[in-house]
């Protein structure tokens, strides 16, 4: 048996595979064309004598440190060989070398053959998808790190949520905030429409206003949550993306507005950069923190978009990302995400630090969320 990259060529073949594995939940011919001349995947064939054997395809997440198991077949008449232990290995040796260190996965529960074969290769259940499949089948959610660090900090039960627009991951961002602290908040798309009506800038380049860092915190306190902002530029945010002087005019007397609200407030704003270390010290402590980042080493797209830190270890800060993609007309549907592609992402230190800058201005913008008066804080424990 030979495991070697997956061509063009052997289109027919893998063609053949997905007929003979899967009957329901197949990948069409275009998709399978689409992610041979993908960069950011890892596609391997297995072969013996010219026969195509079984293939693993592996998908990265641009400027993360996860990778998903896309899809794993073997030809029913070279089940029992090895096959997909080996092509499991390969893969996940061609994540590695990629720069990943985690590697996920979806599973049908029925599937025990599959599933003992990936607990007994180290990957570990942490969820469950309902209703996943065509068929209406469930899905377990599988885990494995591929290289050898202990992710740390993350232990507190933060819910993730997806943005039901394009523009409101600030919103979504806030409700995992909240909701991941006592005091009894309850996420509703009600209230996320809401949370983008208090917050918005009003314009943003050509489409809807995103959040302003000051309407966020705003919202939150508003909520009975204590919350502070961190911004290392003064001024009117975003403007850069305008080119509408009546727009940017809009946005400035907004700015305005939420700086004299959080002063009425007294909610802290720090004109200053915070750093990785205090990031992670608030994190400890108790907080949840929104973090601006910019999405050009996501998607190219050079957007200001809001996550939350999840978690963080010695190489990695971890952050659940509100955007499946779904929301945006322009994403392939090849290219969209699943829920199990936004949690817990890790973002090697190095890279946050570019990504957590948006535009020529070099804005820096956290948002931090702690219990409100007469709630008790659970701090996570100390790594």
């Amino acid at each position: 048996m030979d495991i070697r990259p997956a061509l063009e060529s052997d289109l027919p073949e893998l063609l053949a595979l997905e007929s003979q594995s899967f009957h329901s939940d197949r990948i069409s011919r275009r998709s399978f064309r689409r992610w041979l001349r993908h960069h950011d995947r890892v596609f391997l064939l297995a072969v013996d004598q010219g026969q195509a054997l079984g293939y693993a395809l592996v998908t990265l997440r641009r400027g993360t440190r996860l990778a998903r198991l896309y899809s794993l077949a073997v030809a029913p008449q070279s089940r029992g060989r090895g096959v997909a232990g080996a092509l499991l290995k390969a893969v996940e040796q061609g994540a590695r070398d990629a720069g990943a260190l985690y590697l996920r996965l979806e599973v049908a529960s029925d599937n025990q053959p599959a599933i003992n074969l990936y607990r007994k290769l180290g990957y570990q259940q942490f969820g469950c998808y309902e209703d996943y499949y065509e068929d209406h089948g469930s899905a377990l959610r599988m885990e494995k790190c591929i290289r050898p660090y202990a992710p740390g900090g993350d232990s507190r039960t933060l819910p993730w949520l997806a943005q039901t627009t394009a523009f409101t991951c600030g919103p979504a961002a806030l409700m995992m905030a909240m909701a991941g602290l006592p005091g009894g908040y309850r996420p509703s798309p009600e209230d996320e429409i809401q949370l983008w009506r208090e917050a918005t800038t009003v314009f943003m380049t050509s489409g809807h206003g995103g959040c302003h860092p000051l309407g966020l915190a705003l919202a939150a306190h508003r909520r009975g949550f204590a919350s502070e902002a961190w911004i290392n530029i003064e001024g009117p945010l975003f403007l850069e993306g305008v080119r509408d002087e009546n727009k940017k005019r809009v946005m400035r007397i907004a700015h305005r507005q939420f700086v004299e609200q959080c002063a009425a407030a007294r909610i802290p704003v720090r004109h200053a950069d915070i750093d990785q270390g205090q990031l992670t010290e608030r994190f400890q402590a108790g907080a949840n923190i929104l973090i601006l980042i910019s999405t050009y080493r996501l998607d190219n797209m050079k957007a200001p978009h809001w996550v939350v830190l999840s978690g963080f270890d010695e190489s990695c800060l971890y952050v659940h990302d509100p955007d499946l993609g779904d929301t945006h007309p322009r994403q392939a549907a090849d290219a969209q995400r699943s829920a199990l592609d936004c949690q817990h992402l890790p973002i090697a230190r190095d890279s946050f630090n570019a990504m957590s800058r948006f535009g020529s201005s070099r804005l820096r913008a956290v948002v931090i969320v702690e219990a409100g008066p007469g709630t008790a804080p659970t701090p996570a424990p100390a790594t």
